[in-house]
């Protein structure tokens, strides 16, 4: 058995840097990842968007690295999210199974492909934790327009709110490829088929398309939170125009009367 484990360590990693300092052997890159053969059957998969994945390291040489990486790090987790799974090799097997994957072979491309879903795996639970909070935020403005009929938010907290909201609905879109099977899964049938099952085993899309339905609720309640926002500053200034005209009316009448 062979553990694949997959962690969250920061909300960036300069994949360019890890670059320039590390001496591992590197098997692929590009400008947002890069896998490398660490030693022999001992594979390292690192992502630009924070994600670090292993497959068969002890933990006492994932903390190593971990460290050998923080210095390319933006925002270093202490508290890591994380998603584990065992491999297996077995010949003419090609199944997927729950936290188990039996492969026919210890190929370096089937292995890319079992830690970069795992990865994925992570990142969809941290981004559901993200949206999660937002909704629950976002439920609180609500149920209190609900019981005052206005809002509790300032017009400058809105628009860091909304700013925030957009920021991660970039970010998935950027960093997760649910839907996008990798150049390598689409040159081999075996490759395409193992990448498959593996997002089916994680659910990745079903997960994806829950974070993707909380944003559009998310952003549906901040485009109401916005209108009302702008229809009250819309008042004040109607009313200004008003009260600056009725001012003008009553000065001009108190000049014709006394003057």
């Amino acid at each position: 058995m062979y553990p694949v484990v997959a962690y969250q360590v920061a909300s960036a990693i300069s994949t360019k840097d890890v670059r320039k300092q590390v001496d591992w052997n590197l098997l692929f890159s590009d400008s947002d990842e890069l896998f490398y053969a660490a030693s022999k059957d001992k594979y390292i998969y690192i992502f630009q968007y924070g994600m670090v994945g292993f497959f068969n390291f002890p933990s006492d040489e994932i903390t190593g690295i971990l460290q050998t990486i923080k210095p390319f790090s933006k925002e270093f987790f202490q508290e890591k999210i994380s998603e584990t799974i065992t491999v297996d090799v077995q010949e003419d097997t090609l199944k997927v199974e729950f936290e188990k994957v039996i492969l026919p072979r210890l190929d370096a491309e089937m292995v890319r492909l079992v830690v970069l879903n795992a990865s994925q795996s992570v990142a969809l639970n941290r981004y559901a934790e993200i949206t999660e909070a937002l909704l629950e935020e976002t439920n609180g403005h609500t149920l209190y327009l609900e019981r005052k009929g206005k809002l509790d938010i300032s017009g400058n907290k809105l628009k860091r709110f909304i700013g925030k909201t957009l920021n991660i609905k970039n970010k998935i879109s950027e960093n997760l490829y649910i839907f996008d099977a990798p150049d390598i899964a689409w040159e081999n049938e075996q490759l395409n088929r193992l990448n498959a099952d593996l997002k089916l085993s994680f659910d990745l899309t079903d997960r994806y398309h829950l974070i993707h339905d909380r944003i559009e609720i998310i952003k549906e309640n901040l485009e109401l939170f916005k209108d009302i926002m702008d229809h009250k500053e819309s008042s004040k200034l109607e009313w200004i125009i008003i009260i600056l005209i009725l001012v003008e009316v009553v000065d001009m009448f108190i000049a014709k009367i006394f003057f």
